[in-house]
């Protein structure tokens, strides 16, 4: 378990304590990874968008949602990774995906847009 950070400007060091024997070690280390929880963050969209058992956001199409127009990337959908590298590679592909929709979408009236973000509001 970390102890401490030790450093400046910048972490020079980590203070590890081992939960078995209490013993602390000393690290040097020029950076600190801190890994997520193991539940999503998803419980603003409960009720709302469809989700497993576990409480993530089910794909459907690479990062399309169970409702048009709202897609989804990183930790909320992807149990079995749930690191940065993913989220950045998923938020890539949902970015493009957003940009695809919205073309497709160019033709609808302006004033339908808006009434999906009220939507939205009113089921939060």
């Amino acid at each position: 378990m970390v102890e401490d950070i030790k450093g400046g400007k910048k972490i020079a060091d980590v203070i590890v304590r081992n939960i078995d024997d209490g013993k602390e070690l000393k690290i040097p280390v020029g950076g600190l990874f801190v890994a997520i929880g193991h539940e999503p963050n998803t419980a603003i969209f409960k009720g709302q968008l469809e989700m497993d058992d576990r409480g993530y956001i089910i794909l459907k199409n690479q990062t399309k949602t169970s409702i048009e127009g709202v897609f989804a990337a990183g930790d909320v959908h992807d149990y079995r990774y749930r690191q940065a590298v993913t989220a950045a590679g998923f938020g890539c592909m949902a970015a493009l995906d957003v940009e695809k929709w919205l073309t497709e979408k160019k033709h609808t009236s302006q004033q339908e847009i808006p009434k999906r973000t009220e939507y939205l509001q009113e089921r939060s």
